[in-house]
């Protein structure tokens, strides 16, 4: 048994894909338990990689009654709290940051400034197991009933500061509605008056409001039979770059060498204006307040030029599936859920 912790959200899950298919690559045939949200099981599903799933909110006792495993790997942050969540455990063998704090001196150092695909490729790096930055694709899973060759507009995010103004959202929906583009708006169940907001002021329909109408897997096929995406610093842009969706992705307090697209991949882009000073409260963050709506649509001209021209060979285009499954004995995981 491997077990894998990451219980975070949408884009930690998106961006620890490459690590996990790099420890079932390396440990074939051994099954392997992802410690995950019960709300992500939908897109722990799409990974493929996972054969069942332990649920945990965030960090604490670990509810887990079987046997020790052969090996636990740290995929969640650089310890002390989620470095003894798995030693309480007692695997025989932890894959880890090292973290004094924790009393755990194995495993590569931190570092801050690092993306966070290439954050976890590098810490399996240092314990002799390969992984692929650019493994990002999900399996595409069919439309279910919802609309296809949408552009979705996201304006929500957890941070206030990551909120890219709803006003400017709405002046892009309403242009790209102009130009034929069927919109639409989404969001969590919290994000529903927002959603609502944006779409008033763009001129959309009230139909055009999905937020808190899909749960992730279904905001997941929504994304990969989608035409464009527009969003913030946040999960489902992820999600866009898994299905090489053609995205514009607006960026703040972070900057997009940590969290963003793959920079070889034209048709995201995050825009950034760079490193500014914090500004005070809840207020948009001065480097995400920076982008105007004519640099948005420009973006937008770009990314849907390069979908239009880019090659495919290789490479994962909308339309077409998404991750290959994992080479296991036996054949493709199916996922096991427990508590």
């Amino acid at each position: 048994m491997i077990l894998v912790l990451r219980a975070l959200g949408v884009g930690d899950l998106a961006t620890g894909v490459p690590a996990l298919r790099a420890l079932r690559a390396a440990y074939s045939g051994t099954e392997l338990a992802l410690v995950a949200p019960r709300w992500l099981t939908p897109l722990v599903e799409l990974a493929g990689v996972v054969d069942r799933q332990v649920f945990a909110d965030g960090l604490g006792r670990l509810g887990w009654s079987g046997p020790p495993p052969e090996v636990a790997v740290n995929l969640h942050g650089r310890g002390p709290q989620s470095h003894r969540m798995l030693a309480a455990v007692r695997p025989r063998r932890l894959l880890a940051f090292a973290n004094a704090d924790a009393g755990w001196h194995d495993g590569p150092p931190w570092r801050a400034e690092e993306h966070e695909v290439d954050r976890w490729c590098r810490m399996l790096g240092w314990y002799g197991i390969r992984a692929d930055r650019g493994d990002l694709a999900l399996r595409r899973p069919g439309p279910g009933g919802l609309p296809t060759n949408v552009t979705i507009v996201h304006p929500g995010a957890k941070a206030a500061q990551r909120r890219w103004p709803p006003e400017r959202f709405a002046a892009v929906a309403r242009e790209l509605a102009g130009r034929g583009h069927r919109v639409v708006v989404t969001g969590g169940p919290g994000e529903r008056d927002l959603a609502a907001d944006v779409a008033r002021r763009a001129g959309l329909p009230a139909d055009a409001v999905l937020a808190g109408t899909t749960d992730v897997g279904e905001l997941a096929a929504l994304v990969a039979h989608a035409r464009l995406v527009l969003c913030g610093d946040t999960g489902i842009g992820h999600l866009a770059t898994a299905y090489a969706t053609p995205s514009v992705l607006l960026f703040g307090p972070v900057p997009p060498a940590w969290w963003g697209p793959p920079p070889d991949r034209p048709w995201h882009e995050a825009l950034w204006a760079g490193p500014r000073p914090a500004g005070d409260g809840p207020a948009v963050h001065p480097a995400l307040a920076e982008s105007d709506v004519p640099a948005v649509l420009a973006a937008v001209d770009r990314v849907t030029a390069a979908a239009r021209t880019r090659t495919t060979a290789g490479r994962l285009v909308p339309g077409q599936a998404a991750a290959p499954e994992p080479a296991r004995s036996g054949g493709r995981p199916t996922l096991a859920t427990s508590r």
